[in-house]
């Protein structure tokens, strides 16, 4: 028997990255799977290898989210789970930052997070799941990522408000803090065709062999592994909470 078995869960970016591996790891644990994502091609092929559902989702939009959710629960009878995972990330420093640039990542990373829970909780079954993607930027600082900080940080915040607010049907919400991962965000050459991806990860291996007391840079499945964690009953007893995954990055820098 698999972790989910019976469990109708939406994952947001699914067709690449840490979205594509919770798709994968929550279908190959029982799960029927909605992927979601604005990339219809790619997150089309991997529905229709996986078995899954495929709705085009734009997370900043509402009209999208409604019809998303809508779509999920009348296709499956029912809606036991939410991932919100997609997310962008821009680098630059803070007072270089334009307007636009700043509300662009909010409106990914912050508002789809939140019309994410708004649509989909009355929706869900009591007892269900919600896992939020924060981020490690999301409990410390980091510079050049000023605006995706400050959207990872009022993600925790979300994810307090509605686990409260949401417990009382046994619904809870807990939020993923990824530090450093090996997805496109990171490593632009996985979009590059021509580009050695491997060669790519191998280098910021070393990177963060300096960098991380794991000494390397963190893998998207491991991630997809602790939203498992979250969303099945192995975690029935824990809501309002933000788990770290960093490889110990946060834990500080050793100096031996």
């Amino acid at each position: 028997m698999g972790k989910l078995d019976g469990r109708v869960v939406i994952v947001t970016g699914a067709a690449r990255g840490q979205g594509e591996q919770e798709a994968r790891l929550f279908r190959a644990e029982g799960a029927e799977v909605v992927l979601t994502d604005v990339l219809d091609e790619q997150g089309e092929a991997l529905a229709r290898e996986l078995g899954a559902r495929y709705v085009h989702l734009d997370v900043g939009d509402e009209t999208d989210w409604k019809a998303a959710a809508r779509t999920a629960k009348d296709t499956y009878g029912h809606l036991d789970g939410l991932v919100n995972n997609a997310g962008i990330l821009r680098f630059n420093a803070l007072v270089d930052t334009p307007l636009e640039e700043f509300m662009q990542v909010v409106r990914v990373n912050q508002v789809g997070c939140f019309l994410g829970i708004r649509t989909v909780a009355p929706l869900l079954e009591d007892g269900s799941t919600i896992v939020n993607t924060a981020s490690y930027t999301a409990v410390t600082g980091m510079a050049a990522v000023g605006a995706y900080a400050a959207t990872k940080h009022a993600i925790l915040g979300l994810t307090r408000v509605a686990a409260l607010e949401l417990a009382h049907r046994r619904i809870r919400v807990n939020a993923v803090c990824p530090g450093a991962v090996d997805t496109a965000m990171s490593n632009p050459a996985q979009l590059d065709p021509g580009a050695d991806a491997e060669e790519t990860s191998r280098a910021l291996d070393e990177l963060y062999r300096k960098l991380v007391p794991l000494g390397r840079i963190g893998r998207p499945d491991e991630v997809a592994r602790l939203a498992l964690f979250l969303t099945g009953e192995d975690s029935a007893y824990i809501t309002g909470q933000p788990f770290v995954i960093d490889g110990g990055w946060l834990a500080g820098v050793s100096v031996i």
